[in-house]
């Protein structure tokens, strides 16, 4: 680790670089002690289809984003505390490879690196500052994590009912609690997961059955009487029927309309430093 780098001037140069490239529109990053490890760019896959993003490991969090302009212009910000970062290295398959899953309580995707040695250095730096964080903070490693979102292209059927086919007119949902794509008609539920949303969040049929059963569950051993009432059991938990109103389209907002790099670009070759940890 690079601890003699926290407060000195080189350390604060690149962070407020990397404020700089994501503009107005991304947090401040600069906090006394907090320490620039690395950057580099890693493919994620998004719900439409896989897409480059640009990563940060600092020494208490992870940043990424949308790439804009390389190495100028980023976008779509997004913060991960560390020590709610759980890591697991994914099997080869011929058409992935040196892929891995970031795992937190809130949201779990996949990312992948252009070779092996750059995927274990990523996860070896990534697992070192989180040893280091929750030994900092106390905390212990989280234990639940949110599942990753499927792939649209992953299944032509709704994953649930596997009879309803998927079409321009016929569009996918996400279950929020399985990551499962399933059709309108499996996922017109929504259920209240205080983890991911303080609003009641779409999910299919068998969550639904399971996680009502569940807090009926809890509701009798809290009150110590007979199963509660429909108004208090839909108070506490439901929201109804889904309208379909609900936006599944959080993986094509960071980056809609790839906009951030020209799809016939190959950017493993365009010239772009794939990684670099700083000692």
């Amino acid at each position: 680790m690079v601890d003699y780098l926290a407060n000195t001037e080189i350390n604060s140069q690149r962070i407020a670089a990397v404020e700089s490239c994501f503009g107005a529109s991304g947090q401040p990053l600069a906090l006394p002690g907090r320490v620039l490890l690395g950057e580099g760019v890693l493919t994620k896959e998004c719900r439409k289809k896989a897409k480059p993003r640009i990563f940060f490991l600092f020494n208490d969090i992870l940043v990424y984003g949308s790439i804009v302009l390389n190495k100028r212009k980023y976008r779509s910000q997004h913060i991960i505390p560390l020590e709610e970062v759980t890591l697991e290295t994914l099997p080869e398959t011929v058409q992935a490879k040196n892929r891995w899953m970031i795992k937190t309580a809130k949201k779990s995707f996949v990312v992948s690196a252009a070779s092996a040695t750059e995927r274990q250095e990523w996860i070896s730096h990534i697992e070192e500052c989180v040893r280091r964080q929750l030994l900092a903070t106390g905390l212990q490693p989280s234990t639940e994590h949110a599942a990753p979102w499927i792939p649209d292209k992953a299944t032509d059927i709704c994953m649930r009912c596997t009879q309803t086919r998927f079409s321009a007119l016929t569009r996918r949902h996400h279950c929020r609690k399985c990551g499962f794509v399933v059709c309108a008609e499996c996922s017109r539920e929504r259920f209240l997961l205080p983890r991911l949303s303080p609003k009641p969040l779409r999910v299919c049929s068998l969550c639904f059955r399971e996680l009502a059963a569940q807090k009926r569950k809890e509701d009798v051993e809290e009150q110590g009487l007979g199963s509660p009432g429909p108004s208090a059991y839909l108070a506490g938990a439901v929201c109804g029927a889904s309208s379909g109103d609900d936006d599944d389209s959080d993986e094509d907002r960071e980056g809609s309309g790839d906009g951030d790099w020209p799809s016939h670009v190959e950017f493993y070759a365009s010239g772009v430093s794939w990684s670099s940890f700083h000692s």
